[in-house]
């Protein structure tokens, strides 16, 4: 009993630690940005997508719930703060369709079954990034105006990153699932 109590509290706690490390890599990939055409390039939807790749959809809302409360509260988490602002009111900026998309793109990817062909995981995991930019542009259409070239700004500058980074992790997506067996 006491042993099957102590590999619990282990679980436990190596759980919260992923999900509070994840949570830093989701400020640094959200704080470095990479030259890149036509803007820099940030790694978050890149991180986003290999938490729910490597730890599964559970962890992964996990942490990036724990990262979305750490900018709502005012910690400067989100890739433009606090330059352009912090907390509430950063968060439902230009920006909070995207922050919301990483949860459903994370639970996307976290609950797919990703045991495929290359071409198969590839077309999974635009599926899952998809699911950043449709509630992002729903949400800055409706804060900027339907009128304005939504897509434009908030979708086509992005493509070529986001293409890149889907190609890098459908490439490793069988190397980076192996993680799973060590939570």
């Amino acid at each position: 009993m006491e042993l099957i109590k102590t590999n619990l509290t282990n679980k436990i706690l190596k759980n919260f630690l992923i999900i509070f490390l994840g949570s830093i890599a989701l400020t640094i990939s959200a704080k470095l940005k990479i030259p890149f055409y036509p803007v820099p390039m940030t790694m978050q939807t890149f991180v986003v997508i290999f938490l729910g790749i490597a730890f599964g959809y559970k962890i992964g809302l996990a942490t990036v719930s724990l990262y979305l409360l750490e900018g709502i509260v005012g910690i400067p988490v989100f890739s433009n703060s606090p330059e352009k602002g912090v907390g509430l009111v950063y968060f439902t900026g230009p920006t909070m369709g995207y922050l919301i998309g990483f949860l459903i793109s994370v639970f996307i990817v976290g609950y797919i079954n990703l045991n495929d062909n290359i071409f198969i995981i590839f077309v999974k995991l635009i599926l899952s990034v998809s699911m950043i930019y449709i509630p992002g542009v729903l949400w800055l259409g409706f804060l900027i105006g339907w009128e304005k070239p939504i897509l434009q700004l908030g979708v086509v500058p992005f493509l070529l990153a986001e293409l890149f980074k889907i190609s890098l992790l459908a490439l490793l997506t069988k190397k980076i699932i192996k993680l799973r067996k060590f939570i």
